[in-house]
């Protein structure tokens, strides 16, 4: 195995460690993760809210936030190859690997490690608060009199839900922050970002700005709708939504390399890397996208 292959295979065996890292244990809280047991007032009117089909379904959310920019990525750094010069193939294994395919896997692979490791932080404060959700006494229906003039300003810890829905009783300590919020703010405004960097076309002036209002749009509108549909206590939408901000900013400009730092300000990155292989470069037109 030459070096350049050995320098790639230990390049995506690090990425992959790093990224299952953060995955699993999203996946341990999905499965095994139990919400810390908060109590509630019987004159709470925050949790009397009824229960609502969500207007923004999960699948749909994922769907949209992961296929949408992962789709425009690869059109993007595909457009990019073509119209730039000087792009070697990678040598990995043995056998060489398109440029694209090379940019595809740097863009994706961050964007990934980004969605994951906010998906994580959002997983870890839901579980460790245990934040009731607006719909608590409809989706419970606690055997507890809270007509009882005792019980009226008692905060009440040790109770039973008369209820047989496992996963309706777990989602209803899990309303902060808000997961839907926190993942839409991310990808969107990621996404957003990227397009920023690398979608420079010159055919239309009002394009890209389009595309990223339009992105922005559809992550306010999901955060909107989860406290419409009383998902969420409004202050969940907010700490979610920042978070997913806060953390797709970290990620584009000191994670990813779409931007680099020159002269005080953010310009288009070309790919610097102290590796084994031929060093190359975008041509730097500013016609493509």
């Amino acid at each position: 195995m030459d070096s350049e292959s050995k320098y790639l295979l230990k390049k995506v065996v690090i990425d992959v460690l790093c990224l299952c890292t953060v995955g699993f244990p999203i996946l341990f809280f999905y499965l095994f993760g139990k919400p810390f047991k908060r109590g509630f007032f019987c004159d709470d009117e925050s949790l009397k809210h009824p229960f609502k089909e969500s207007t923004v379904p999960s699948a749909a959310l994922y769907v949209v936030g992961l296929f949408l920019p992962i789709c425009s990525m690869m059109l993007i750094e595909f457009i990019h190859v073509r119209a730039s010069n000087g792009q070697a193939a990678r040598v990995f294994l043995g056998r060489p690997i398109h440029p694209w395919l090379w940019n595809c896997y740097k863009v994706i692979g961050v964007f990934g490690f980004g969605v994951a490791s906010s998906h994580l932080i959002t997983d870890i404060v839901k579980y460790s608060i245990g934040r009731l959700r607006p719909h608590f006494f409809d989706v419970c229906r606690p055997l507890v009199d809270c007509n009882d003039a005792s019980n009226k300003q008692l905060y009440i810890e040790h109770f039973q839900c008369n209820s047989t829905n496992m996963q309706l009783l777990k989602e209803m300590r899990l309303s902060f922050p808000s997961g839907h919020s926190s993942f839409s703010a991310f990808t969107m405004v990621y996404f957003a970002m990227y397009l920023q960097a690398r979608m420079t076309w010159r055919g239309s002036e009002l394009l890209r700005p389009f595309v990223q209002f339009v992105s922005l749009l559809l992550s306010i509108g999901t955060a909107v709708s989860r406290v419409s549909d009383y998902k969420h206590h409004w202050s969940d939408v907010l700490a979610g939504f920042t978070n997913g901000t806060i953390s797709a900013i970290i990620t584009a400009v000191f994670v990813s390399d779409l931007f680099a730092r020159r002269n005080g300000g953010l310009a288009v990155a070309t790919e610097i890397e102290t590796e084994p292989s031929s060093q190359y470069r975008d041509s730097g037109n500013n016609h493509i996208i």
